[in-house]
């Protein structure tokens, strides 16, 4: 099916009233993605699932789907893909059905795939290597859904965590490096926060060090947030960081990291 040029482009909805019956049509079909929160929040995830449940030649499974997701008391659009991948795990553990999920062109389907793959392991390190694909999808509501997905059993095993994610502060795709600095948040969005993180910031400096002048503002925004975040339970530390960067880096880059990271401690 070719996809129209206009839905193709469009730009996300700014309230509910402004959705597209057209878009939201193609959404439940699988046959794009969504553009923004809106449109997260309007799809059908349980027609786009039996659309995919189609595709892989399951669609026996549809109503364990169903009940699973109409037996929350307050569903939303995040509890439904969270219980649909959930449920995914539950019923196989098929690499092949994982890799039709998390290579689908519907970003929905993709952070299903993370949510079940994500309880197919119990070691650690197999946990965030299985989940490093999705740290660098091109999607920003997967490269979310992966840190919900992976924050509380990291924060479980910090150490190793933090001995994990400093090698991925390297890599050459930016997205890999905003998940090492992001999922250690020591506050973070919608996520436990890691107390650990808020008495000893100085325990993240391996994961902050190598990206305090990251060329991706991507990732200087999370590493802002990280200091920022920490600025909150130890202030002083936060500073003492800053003015050391400031004194070891001279880029553009750092300062702006500097400047966003104090942004609490400058209003008070």
């Amino acid at each position: 099916m070719q996809i129209p040029q206009h839905i193709l482009d469009r730009k996300g909805p700014r309230s509910f009233k402004d959705l597209n019956p057209e878009v939201l049509e193609y959404l439940d079909q699988g046959k794009i993605e969504t553009k923004n929160l809106m449109e997260w929040l309007s799809a059908n995830q349980l027609k786009l699932l039996q659309i995919v449940l189609s595709e892989i030649e399951k669609t026996e499974w549809f109503s364990m789907f169903d009940v699973a997701v109409n037996s929350q008391k307050k569903p939303t659009a995040n509890s439904n893909a969270k219980i649909i991948g959930e449920t995914f795990a539950q019923m196989t553990q098929d690499t092949k059905v994982y890799e039709a999920l998390k290579s689908h062109t519907s970003d929905i389907v993709r952070c299903w795939a993370c949510w079940g793959e994500s309880l197919l392991y119990d070691d650690l390190k197999e946990l965030l290597q299985a989940m490093k694909g999705y740290a660098a999808d091109t999607h920003f509501g997967v490269r979310e859904v992966v840190i919900f997905a992976t924050k509380e059993r990291m924060i479980e095993n910090l150490d190793l965590a933090i001995a994990i994610l400093t090698p991925w502060t390297s890599s050459k795709d930016e997205n890999v490096r905003r998940f090492a600095a992001e999922a250690l948040r020591p506050v973070g969005v919608w996520v436990k926060k890691i107390a650990q993180f808020q008495e000893e910031p100085q325990l993240g400096l391996p994961v902050l060090e190598p990206l305090k002048s990251d060329a991706s503002k991507y990732v200087r925004d999370s590493v802002a947030n990280w200091l920022n975040d920490a600025s909150k339970s130890q202030p002083e530390w936060v500073k003492g960081v800053c003015k050391r960067w400031e004194q070891e880096s001279t880029t553009k880059e750092t300062a702006y990291i500097i400047k966003r990271g104090l942004r609490t401690l400058m209003k008070s």
